[in-house]
């Protein structure tokens, strides 16, 4: 049976200990209770997950261990240059996409569980083939928002939006207001006191379960156009 027993205090007060060091003079040495204390049991947890995820989203079932992101930040564009995140995460990617796919986010750290899910930075490709699906089908993606178990455990979806609807639609569109979106997703955090105890597993498996209507229909168009991309890749070759 899936599960998860929970993080250990310990693992805490090391992510606790490196907001204050976080340097790679202060990391370095610690590297291995790094990989005890979160990557290894993140990558259990995955584990646990994926197990019950075959059994509604087995498309978002790969490797466990690439689905656990990198503890190091990219610092090249960011004026913060401290070298470590200070949380552990993780991404449940679709089978046959790529970044820009909608996907099931995690992390943990001491402020407790942050659980997302939808599309978050798509490419103008890419965004424009979820307009194209919602100003034909958009009262399927409204009533699938107002589901009440996605609202209980979710919230409302969120995400940037543009002041008008874009170039191509009419001003007075059924679904303007879909339509004026930039970003598609929900994010909501469950308290620190679930990170160390059991309540951890079946608080995030609940909601990646109710989010998973949403993900997969924002993925839809995004699946044909990688299809189109990958039959015009192939044909620069034939």
């Amino acid at each position: 049976m899936a599960g998860f027993a929970g993080f250990s205090p310990d693992a805490l007060k090391f992510l606790a200990a490196l907001k204050k060091n976080n340097d790679r003079e202060w990391f370095q040495p610690r590297k291995d209770e790094y990989e005890r204390l979160w990557r290894a049991p993140m990558i259990e947890l995955v584990t646990a997950l994926h197990q019950d995820m075959e059994k509604f989203a087995p498309e978002y079932v790969h490797d466990p261990a690439k689905a656990v992101l990198r503890i190091y930040r990219d610092t090249r564009f960011s004026k913060n240059k401290t070298p470590y995140k200070t949380h552990v995460a993780a991404t449940l990617r679709r089978t046959g996409l790529d970044k820009e796919g909608g996907a099931f986010y995690f992390h943990v750290d001491e402020a407790g569980l942050l659980v997302a899910g939808g599309v978050y930075a798509p490419m103008p490709e890419e965004l424009r083939a979820i307009r194209a699906l919602l100003a034909e089908r958009g009262e399927e993606f409204r009533k699938l928002l107002k589901a009440p178990k996605l609202v209980t455990a979710m919230g409302e979806l969120q995400g940037e939006m543009l002041t008008r609807v874009p170039k191509g639609f009419e001003p007075d569109h059924p679904s303007a207001d879909l339509l004026r979106r930039k970003q598609f997703f929900f994010q909501t955090t469950v308290g620190p006191e679930a990170v160390t105890t059991p309540e951890l597993y079946p608080e995030l498996l609940k909601r990646i379960k109710t989010l998973y209507p949403v993900v997969e229909y924002l993925n839809a168009p995004l699946l044909g156009l990688a299809k189109s991309k990958d039959s015009r890749f192939l044909s620069d070759f034939a």
